[in-house]
């Protein structure tokens, strides 16, 4: 027995599947028909995978993010400002309590959202120039049933 692989043999890399493709022209004789290949075993195809974010119900990037940071709690990410979006922005501005007190600048939630599409047309460009600066929270006591206090953190909207 020959150590040499044989040229129609059966290896791993041979498949016997051959996946069938219609010709575009049902002529007669028909148009030369097109063979796909099969997938290496390497190139599994992903449930619900889109070519881009916005063609259906992929996984998001984000979400991506938290399950890798949810496997290794000691990664670090470096490049995530990408994620950033003005939908995301929107997305954000929609799921704060409407009804929450006002931060140091006091704004409040409507008010932020009068002309909301410039202001988060402008806070998208300051923070991908990184010009972007957070403003200090508002500290608040809380008085607790032992008598201390405890500290709250009003973030400005």
């Amino acid at each position: 027995m020959s150590h040499k692989s044989s040229m129609h043999g059966d290896g791993e890399s041979y498949s016997g599947v051959v996946p069938t493709k219609q010709p575009n022209k049902s002529g007669q004789p028909p148009a030369e028909v097109v063979e796909g290949r099969p997938l290496t075993k390497e190139n599994t195809p992903e449930p619900n995978s889109h070519r881009t974010p916005s063609r259906g119900s992929g996984r998001s990037g984000l979400e991506r993010v938290r399950e890798v940071a949810k496997k290794d709690g000691k990664l670090k990410f470096t490049a995530l400002l990408h994620h950033v979006s003005i939908d995301l922005l929107r997305d954000s501005y929609y799921s704060l309590k409407k009804k929450a007190a006002p931060g140091v600048d006091g704004v409040t939630w409507e008010e932020y959202g009068r002309d909301l599409e410039a202001r988060l047309s402008d806070l998208h460009g300051r923070i991908h120039r990184r010009a972007y600066r957070a403003r200090p929270s508002r500290r608040t006591w809380i008085s607790k049933s032992d008598g201390r206090k405890r500290p709250l953190g009003i973030a400005s909207l």
